[in-house]
C-alpha cells in the first residue's frame, strides 16, 4: 500500500480488535448480524430469553408458541386420563381414545378460561388440577399478548441495500465506491447519519492483524430519505483504497461495513441499520440505473425491485 494511506483510528474497530478474517468468514454479515459463535453458556440460560422471543422470525415464534400451547394441553389431558374415567362428567365415548379426546378439548376449554360446560371436573383431584391449568393460562396468555405488544412496537429499520457495491465513475473522469439504500416503509426517516467502514488483513511482524479505516464520504448526512440515497466514497489519493487492484482485495480479505442511524417519526425513536459487503460483492466498472421515473403527471415514481439494478461501463 502507498504512504499516503491515513493514519488508523483504533476507535473505528467495530469492537473486533485486530482480529484477522480467517477462511472466508466475515466480522459483519450481510444481515448486520455478528458472525461470532458464542460457547460456554449454560443450557438452561434464562438470561436471553426476552431478546430472542421478541427478535426471532414470526414463522419461529409462532411454532415455539403453538407447540407450547399443544404440549401443555397434551400434558393436562394425560393427568385427567390418569385421574380415572370418574374424574370428568360429561364426556363422550368409553374407550381410551374417547376419554383422551374429550381430556385433550376439555384441557383447552379450561386453559383459555373459555369453560362450555359440556365436560366438568369431579372430586377434588380434578378440581384441583383445572384450577391449577386455569391459572397458568391466564398467567401464559398475559405473557403471550406481552411478548405480541413487544414484537409490534419495537422500533425497527427496515432498509433495503443494493446487494452489490460499485466502482463507478465519479465527477471529472474519477471513480468512487458506491452503493445505494432505500426506506421500504413508508414512514419517513430524518437525520439520517451513515458511517462506512473499510477493512483488510494486513501482515504485522509477519502476523495477520486487521486493518480498519473509516471511509470519507461524499455525503454522510441527508435530512430526509424520500426515494434512493447513493452512498458514495471518492478514491482519490486521500482513500485506503486508491490503487488497490481486485486481487489484492481478495487477497486480503477485504469488506465493508455500513452502519446507518436514523430517527424514525412514527415511533418517534432513533432506528439503527446494518449491512456489509465482502471484496466478492464489488462490481467494478459499473453504474446505478435510474430507480424512478414520472407518471403522466409529473409525479415521481419509485420502483424498489430497481434498488440494486447497474449497468456495465467501459475502464
Amino acid at each position: 500500500m502507498a504512504d499516503h494511506i491515513p493514519k488508523e483510528n483504533p476507535e473505528d474497530d467495530l469492537g473486533f480488535g485486530p482480529q484477522p478474517v480467517l477462511k472466508s468468514q466475515p466480522l459483519l454479515n450481510k444481515d448486520g448480524s455478528v458472525n461470532i459463535r458464542r460457547t460456554g453458556i449454560p443450557f438452561f440460560n434464562t438470561a436471553d430469553n426476552y431478546h430472542s422471543l421478541i427478535t426471532m422470525s414470526w414463522a419461529k415464534f409462532w411454532a415455539i408458541v403453538l407447540s407450547g400451547y399443544l404440549v401443555t394441553n397434551l400434558i393436562f389431558a394425560c393427568i385427567y386420563v390418569a385421574l380415572g374415567s370418574t374424574s370428568l362428567d360429561g364426556h363422550s365415548g368409553p374407550t381410551m381414545v374417547d376419554r383422551f379426546q374429550d381430556a385433550f378439548f376439555f384441557s383447552a376449554q379450561t386453559i383459555s378460561t373459555v369453560g362450555y360446560g359440556h365436560i366438568s371436573p369431579q372430586g377434588i383431584a380434578a378440581n384441583t388440577v383445572a384450577a391449577i391449568e386455569s391459572m397458568m393460562g391466564l398467567l401464559a396468555f398475559a405473557l403471550a399478548t406481552g411478548l405480541l405488544y413487544g414484537r409490534f412496537s419495537r422500533p425497527t429499520a427496515k432498509i433495503i441495500y443494493s446487494n452489490n457495491i460499485l466502482i463507478a465513475p465519479y465527477r471529472d473522469g474519477g471513480k468512487g465506491v458506491m452503493f445505494r439504500l432505500a426506506n421500504l416503509r413508508r414512514n419517513v426517516l430524518l437525520d439520517l447519519e451513515i458511517e462506512v467502514i473499510f477493512s483488510y488483513n494486513e501482515l504485522v511482524n509477519g502476523k495477520p492483524t486487521r486493518r480498519f479505516f473509516q471511509l470519507e464520504l461524499e455525503r454522510k448526512a441527508v435530512s430526509l430519505l424520500t426515494i434512493n440515497w447513493t452512498v458514495v466514497h471518492p478514491l482519490d489519493e486521500n482513500s485506503p483504497l486508491h490503487n488497490m487492484p481486485p486481487q489484492e482485495m481478495e487477497e486480503k480479505q477485504a469488506s465493508f461495513s455500513v452502519l446507518l442511524k436514523a430517527f424514525d417519526d412514527t415511533f418517534s425513536q432513533t432506528i439503527h441499520s446494518r449491512t456489509a459487503y465482502r471484496h466478492c460483492d464489488i462490481v467494478w466498472y459499473a453504474k446505478f440505473v435510474p430507480s424512478f421515473d414520472r407518471d403522466e403527471d409529473g409525479r415521481i415514481v419509485f420502483d424498489l425491485s430497481k434498488i440494486g439494478s447497474y449497468e456495465g461501463v467501459s475502464g
